[in-house]
């Protein structure tokens, strides 16, 4: 069996329906996600600032580099699973990261999605009119 790699860490974040897989090395600060540029994929600042969070609350937004390849769901949940990548992959990078990333609620996988639609009803929880005669 190989040994471990120190120079890299693997993690996977998910929030609704999207999905990401998260690698991050020792380097300069680059983040590219699905090939393209962080500002490039996640125009939006807010998108963005929810990306960096995890680095910028453990100090290491100019020492890491984050390669991302995240798919399903829209743009503020595809945020919020690479950000859930990255903080998980930040602690099994260092254990000594989880109380400060735990404190800031990065590794809590956010269990909301969209409730599915019933047999006999027009959505998931909307009932049809009710009429009296």
């Amino acid at each position: 069996m190989a040994k471990k790699d120190e120079t890299m860490q693997r993690s996977v974040g998910r929030r609704k329906t999207s999905s990401a897989r998260v690698r991050i090395t020792p380097g300069k600060g680059e983040i590219i996600v699905n090939g393209k540029a962080l500002t490039d994929y996640f125009p939006m600042p807010l998108s963005q600032q929810k990306v960096l969070d995890p680095l910028r609350v453990t100090s290491r937004v100019d020492s890491m580099d984050v390669s991302v390849k995240v798919a399903g769901g829209g743009v503020n949940s595809q945020a919020e699973a690479v950000r859930h990548g990255i903080a998980r992959a930040l602690v099994s990078w260092n254990e000594e990261l989880r109380p400060v990333l735990k404190a800031s609620r990065f590794l809590t996988r956010d269990p909301r999605s969209k409730e599915r639609k019933k047999p006999g009803q027009p959505g998931a929880r909307r009932k049809f009119q009710f009429v009296k005669r």
